[in-house]
């Protein structure tokens, strides 16, 4: 018997989950049903994403993220996204949710990316009411569209902008690093910061030190989606962490992705120790099969103990865009769950394990 502190119960703010990633499995076959979509085994199954690096493997994952979003259709199953991601959270301590969605892709079914953000919006300052959790929306634009689509979201982005549930809280850059130029959105991130909105781009997963270098010279993020290349780097890593850019860490992602072969490859720790302030994140449960929670039990694994995990919903909390009075709130909250004295019970299971053993994609 070890003594541990239920994760589920540690206040955090979850700050790098996906729209249609966010998806429960029976939600996603009840929409298909709906439209009488068949889906992929692939998506409704026990396994997990796992598959190489390099393109052939992004293009397994994009595939199968195409086919999900393709039964997201209509007002409904936009707000059901939106308010079972928020119980979801909040069923594991998350007091803080910043869901990162690109419109474009929901707009045909419902007259457009205003009313698609709209919905959106609304339900998540409704959600927030009824979960407790509070909900922010990031719109992202993607690099496999043009950057004049980009500079369209983020004046649309720019026009919902605040700071709490409901609102917009930053502007973003997503989907396959390897795409795009990324100078070529430098017009659309202007636009955001004139509104107040700070950039949370994707770097530095599947791409190293040098992309990292490209997206924080063009881009100016306020955190990076992933980042964790950039530990490939020092000096660079230095630079980041004196600039005070936060990293959104979704380690078990990295792994089903290819990025790291072994869990003890995932830099979190040496993150940890250059100064970095860390937001886990779970980046797309529905294809990880893996929650907040899990990223938690991951970093306890790697041998972090409560202390230190704690540490780690204390830079989730203190790097959202959530107001200061309850980042202040949350804060206090992550202090009374340290003092609690940790329950005596049986170890959990290995985490690689609990995942199963699925070997890498061939």
């Amino acid at each position: 018997m070890v003594g541990m502190r239920d994760l589920a119960l540690l206040p955090k703010a979850h700050l790098h989950l996906h729209f249609t990633g966010s998806l429960r499995i029976p939600t996603l076959e009840e929409l298909a049903a709906a439209r009488r979509v068949r889906l992929p085994e692939s998506l409704t199954d026990s396994e997990a994403l796992r598959v190489p690096a390099g393109q052939r493997g992004w293009f397994r994952f994009q595939r199968q993220y195409d086919a999900a979003r393709a039964v997201v259709r209509g007002e409904d199953a936009l707000r059901r996204v939106v308010r079972e991601a928020a119980e979801d959270d909040a069923a594991e301590g998350s007091r803080r949710l910043e869901i990162q969605v690109e419109p474009s892709s929901y707009a045909p079914d419902v007259g457009g990316i205003t009313p698609a953000l709209e919905i959106i919006l609304d339900e998540a300052a409704a959600a927030s009411r009824d979960t407790g959790v509070e909900v922010g929306v990031i719109v992202a634009a993607s690099r496999i569209r043009h950057p004049m689509d980009a500079r369209t979201l983020a004046r649309l982005a720019a026009r919902h902008a605040g700071q709490g549930a409901g609102q917009v809280v930053g502007f973003g850059l997503s989907n396959d690093e390897r795409r795009g130029n990324t100078a070529d959105y430098t017009g659309a991130f202007a636009i955001a910061e004139r509104a107040g909105l700070p950039a949370v781009p994707h770097g530095g997963e599947l791409l190293g030190p040098d992309h990292v270098r490209d997206v924080v010279a063009h881009l100016k993020p306020t955190r990076l989606g992933h980042g964790v290349r950039a530990e490939e780097d020092p000096d660079l890593l230095a630079r980041l962490v004196d600039d005070g850019i936060a990293f959104e860490v979704c380690p078990i992602s990295n792994l089903s992705l290819g990025v790291y072969e072994e869990p003890e490859e995932v830099p979190l720790r040496r993150l940890v120790d250059a100064g970095a302030r860390v937001a886990l994140g779970a980046d797309d449960p529905l294809l990880f099969h893996a929650r907040l929670v899990d990223q938690y039990e991951f970093a306890r694994e790697l041998g972090m103990d409560d202390a230190e995990l704690a540490g780690l919903a204390r830079d989730s909390i203190g790097v959202s865009f959530a107001p200061q009075s309850s980042k202040r709130k949350w804060l206090a909250e992550v202090d009374a769950w340290l003092a609690t004295p940790p329950d005596i019970r049986p170890a959990q299971r290995s985490l690689t394990r609990r995942r199963g053993t699925t070997p890498q994609a061939q």
